[in-house]
Parts: C-alpha cells; structure tokens; sequence
C-alpha cells in the first residue's frame, strides 16, 4: 500500500468495518479494545502484511478517544509483533507469519535466517528431573530415570515467536544446559555434547488456548490460540537424543510441514 494523506486515511479506517464498537464501562479498558479490533482487522487481512495504518488522529476519531488512548493500544500491538512504527513515515503490519518448516532437519536458527529475520534464543531454567512415563517412552529411557529439562523461549527479530522444554537423557547430556546458555542455540549445545548431526524423527501438532505462563513468554492476550508441537529427534545411529515440547504463537508462525527440509545449520 502506497502512503497515504491524512484525508486518504480517515476515509479509509471510516469505509472499515469493525466486529463490534467501544464498550463503556464494561471492565475493558477502551486502549485494549481497540488493539483487539486493530488485531482483527490484520487477522482478516483488511491491513495486509507491510501495509500501512491509519493516523493516530484517524483511529483516535474513528474510535471517538484521544491519541494517547490509541498510540498505547498501538505500543500494546507492537510489543506482541504485529505492528512496526517508523519514525517520520507511521505505523504498519509487520511481515507475519513467520513461515517455519519442519522436517527430517529442523532448525530454528536456519528457519528464521531463511525468512530474513534475526533469530535469538534464551534459556528460561534448566533442572534435572526423573522422566515422566511420555518423556521417557519418548527417549527409550526407564520411567523415571534422570533427564534434564531445558526451557528456552526463541525469537525472531526481538520477538518471541516459541517457548518449551528440551528433555535429554543423563549422563550423556549433562553439559546441555550450559552449551546453551553460551549459545543460545540447540545444534552447538548439541555438538558440545558430542552429537554432530541430529535429524526430526516425529513431530505431532495441535492446536489449544495458551496457558497463562505461555501467553506471558509469547507477549500474547490470555486465552489466544497456540500450537503446541511435540517432537523428538535422534541421533545418527538412530537413538533418541531430545523430546521437545514447543509451542508457536500462531498469529507468528505458519508451520509447514516437509518431508525434504533443506540441511540445517545452528538451531
């Protein structure tokens, strides 16, 4: 979309139309109201990926608030990753969703470098645990044997676009936790552990509201829809090495799903 005069955009945020007006006085704050109908109006594709927004002073007359009413809903907007300010020419959609293969090479840092963005990661707590019955028939392991249990959040571009857990066997990855936390990557944690090459063997996906610790890591509204990827990896002879359980804000995400991934790097 080509920028647009102010009398172009309050024409064009007045020809939009909303699921539903501003409340008053029903316990919702009028700045989140109008993000929510913003985040609409971008999940319907009315402000497509990169286009532009109305003014401040458009949405602010359209909504019938003042501008600082409306720049918070846009700040609440941005911090989640839907939309981008740019100083001197407005605010507009960012590029989502992130497209994110998986397959037999999955990897993190790969996928979002592909899709021009910085990929980050942060390791969230790690602790050993003796293995759940899924985790354990997950990675060939007795019932309570001893795992460790890495969770980490990733980024792209400073977002937080997934969070979960890692669990990988012990002894054999006991320096996991700290690989990462130098790395902030699972494929050189993994190296550092002795595992050069590593491939998907099983990914299952779903989707399900966002608990209230996942919405908090993702910047998402409480209750919004996830999807919630269960995976295992194995090792070049085959053995299970890692059971992750991730999950994707889904407004970022589009996961695609290949039997032929291209070769990884970091991840």
């Amino acid at each position: 979309m080509a920028d647009l005069n102010e009398a172009q955009m309050t024409a064009l945020i007045e020809g939009t139309e909303h699921s539903s007006p501003l409340y008053r006085g029903e316990g919702i704050a009028a700045w989140r109201q109008i993000a929510d109908e913003i985040e609409a109006d971008i999940a319907r594709l009315k402000f497509g990926p990169g286009e532009q927004l109305p003014t401040e002073a458009a949405l602010a007359a359209h909504f019938g608030v003042n501008r600082h009413t409306v720049r918070r809903a846009i700040a609440s907007l941005a911090e989640r990753g839907l939309l981008k300010a740019t100083q001197g020419r407005g605010t507009f959609v960012e590029n989502w969703p992130l497209s994110y293969p998986i397959g037999p090479r999955t990897r993190f840092s790969e996928n979002v470098s592909r899709e021009r963005h910085q990929p980050g990661g942060e390791l969230l707590r790690a602790e050993e645990i003796a293995a759940p019955l899924a985790t354990a028939r997950a990675l060939a392991i007795m019932e309570g044997a001893p795992v460790t249990a890495v969770s980490t959040r990733r980024f792209a571009d400073g977002t937080p676009v997934s969070c979960g857990t890692l669990h990988l066997p012990l002894p054999r990855f006991a320096g996991f936790a700290d690989a990462y936390r130098r790395h902030n990557a699972v494929t050189p944690a993994l190296a550092a552990c002795g595992v050069e090459d590593y491939h998907r063997l099983e990914t299952r996906i779903a989707a399900r509201p966002a608990t209230a610790e996942e919405a908090a890591l993702l910047n998402l509204a409480p209750g919004r829809v996830v999807l919630a990827a269960t995976s295992i990896n194995v090792d070049g002879d085959g053995r299970p090495i890692e059971f992750g359980q991730t999950v994707f804000a889904a407004d970022r995400v589009e996961l695609v799903v290949s039997s032929d991934a291209p070769p990884g790097g970091k991840s």
